[in-house]
């Protein structure tokens, strides 16, 4: 078998991570307002209070990792969101996402990701109808994804999308900084390249298929790719080494099955939104995936031999 990855960030590349996060709540401050750092306050406090609880409880030190899953729980919040709600999904994801496993680099599932996807079927109104539209400064029911699926007048520039002046949530929107900080990642080799291009390639690809056959049901692969979560998924929360693959093929089977999960959910379900279910399904899958290329590979080294 081949030799397989540390599946957890060393400490220095927990930090520059969690520092690019930083970035992007910054930058999500600029967009819509000093609230975003009520919620990433909040937030915080509900994780750590967890984190330390179970630290105590286990008598162990408490692990690094709490630095990132409420900083990245907090950037899929709308900027709108009541912090009590906040406090909910932090607080569930951290316990239930990561402490009940034992904690960092042994949860299945993103924590950050189990408290939004918590919060999204829990508090529906308030996770998906109050959107703050930064230039108007009104709440509005719809997001440029929304917008884009729904079939209504998509009345945005590239330019726009690109540096966040749209609504939707809070790390969602500066795709400019997503994607410079994405590629810094990759180039500090902190995530591996394969899942964000392979997970964007699949995205645009079927999205492109789709509009060809059906352009009244899959919209522009372009815009795609450039509303809602996806980019941000692709560079911060897919490469989670936790809770994707270890071996490089296994990443590119997860990437392409987190890619087609989300056009899926996107155009056929019943939310506007697929990749925190995709997230969620691919991370159960990650371990048979990773089994499998793990027999496949033996069986390939038995038969170099014979």
């Amino acid at each position: 078998m081949k030799n397989v990855e540390v599946n957890v960030l060393s400490k220095k590349n927990m930090l520059i991570f969690t520092s690019f996060l930083g970035v992007l709540l910054v930058a999500a401050a600029f967009i819509f307002g000093l609230y975003v750092f009520a919620i990433a306050a909040v937030s915080y406090g509900a994780s750590l209070t967890v984190e330390v609880l179970f630290a105590k409880f286990r008598k162990k030190e408490l692990d690094y990792g709490w630095m990132v899953t409420p900083l990245v729980f907090t950037l899929f919040m709308p900027p709108t969101l009541p912090l009590w709600i906040a406090i909910v999904g932090s607080s569930f994801g951290t316990f239930f996402g990561k402490s009940l496993f034992g904690g960092l680099g042994k949860n299945i599932f993103n924590p950050a990701i189990v408290g939004v996807l918590f919060i999204t079927i829990s508090f529906p109104a308030d996770m998906a109808t109050t959107w703050l539209d930064p230039v108007s400064e009104a709440i509005k029911s719809t997001t440029p994804l929304i917008e884009l699926n729904s079939g209504a007048a998509f009345n945005y520039s590239i330019g726009e999308l690109m540096i966040g002046q749209v609504s939707g949530a809070l790390g969602e929107t500066f795709k400019l900084g997503i994607i410079v900080l994405g590629l810094a990642l990759i180039v500090l080799r902190i995530i591996d390249w394969r899942i964000p291009v392979f997970y964007l390639v699949t995205v645009f690809a079927l999205t492109y298929l789709g509009h060809v056959i059906d352009p009244a049901t899959y919209k522009d692969p372009i815009l795609s790719i450039l509303v809602g979560g996806v980019m941000f998924t692709a560079f911060f929360v897919a490469t989670d080494p936790v809770t994707s693959p270890e071996l490089p093929s296994g990443r590119i089977v997860y990437a392409v099955g987190l890619g087609i999960l989300t056009v899926i959910i996107r155009y056929y379900a019943a939310f506007p939104e697929g990749v925190i279910f995709a997230v969620i399904i691919m991370n159960a899958v990650a371990p048979l995936i990773d089994g499998w290329n793990s027999t496949a590979d033996t069986l390939e080294e038995v038969g170099d031999v014979a």
